[in-house]
């Protein structure tokens, strides 16, 4: 029998990336997933390569009419589920003075708000014992200019994480996070850029990441079903996944 025969998940922003990597990863071990995309160019491409055992559903996390029908989607198709990974998430770098009102709501309306009700909606659809898992980002932490509005929102769902974690024991739904650092998706988690600033994004995360290169999706895909099956004993916490960066560790020197 597969290892995830029987499950039932939900996976938002699934359409590539880390999300696609967790998808497959389900996928291959036998589970049912439900994946959501903004995009509906890439919701049909991934319709397309994950076949039968995947629905596919346009929608968007910063929409709060898309959130309430993703909950009849979900309970329609899968009615309970095992996991939801909230996964959706926008960046753009910004430096204080160039932050507008709009480029604010944008990341905080995706990244925290429709987070926060992507849960609340589905939270009734999870079986007690299932799991809920959130990508938060390294940038949680310190101080990287540019990023002030999403290392905000991302800092926010740490919160919702712990607090989460603590309102579901009655349910025994444990609540985890991990915590990417560099890397090399698509975008680079950066939404819309050049070609030009994602090829210097990569080039400063292999040089500063202690272990000297940018993790893959589907080490991050590894860590969220660690969280979501395996780590059954483990709630609230925040799993980092960028290659010692933000641990405080120094590379040796050649």
């Amino acid at each position: 029998m597969k290892r995830y025969a029987g499950k039932k998940a939900v996976v938002t922003g699934g359409t590539h990336g880390m999300g696609l990597a967790t998808v497959k990863a389900l996928l291959d071990g036998g589970a049912e997933v439900l994946l959501t995309g903004r995009n509906e160019r890439n919701v049909e491409a991934a319709r397309r390569e994950l076949g039968p055992g995947a629905h596919a559903v346009r929608s968007d996390t910063g929409s709060m009419a898309d959130i309430d029908a993703l909950r009849a989607v979900v309970a329609e198709r899968l009615g309970q589920i095992d996991l939801l990974f909230v996964n959706a998430g926008v960046a753009s770098l910004e430096r204080l003075d160039q932050v507008t009102e709009a480029s604010y709501d944008w990341a905080f309306g995706v990244n925290a708000k429709g987070a926060f009700f992507t849960v609340q909606r589905l939270a009734p659809l999870i079986r007690d014992g299932g799991s809920i898992v959130f990508t938060t980002s390294i940038a949680n932490e310190g101080g990287n200019p540019g990023m002030s509005v999403y290392s905000g929102s991302k800092a926010a769902l740490r919160s919702f994480a712990q607090v989460f974690a603590a309102e579901l024991l009655p349910r025994q739904i444990r609540v985890n996070a991990v915590s990417p650092g560099f890397i090399k998706t698509p975008t680079m988690g950066v939404t819309g850029a050049p070609a030009e600033v994602l090829a210097a994004f990569e080039k400063e995360g292999h040089e500063i990441t202690p272990m000297k290169r940018i993790g893959t999706p589907d080490e991050v895909a590894r860590a969220v079903l660690f969280l979501a099956f395996d780590a059954t004993f483990t709630t609230g916490v925040e799993l980092p996944v960028d290659g010692g960066l933000g641990q405080g560790i120094v590379a040796p020197h050649a």
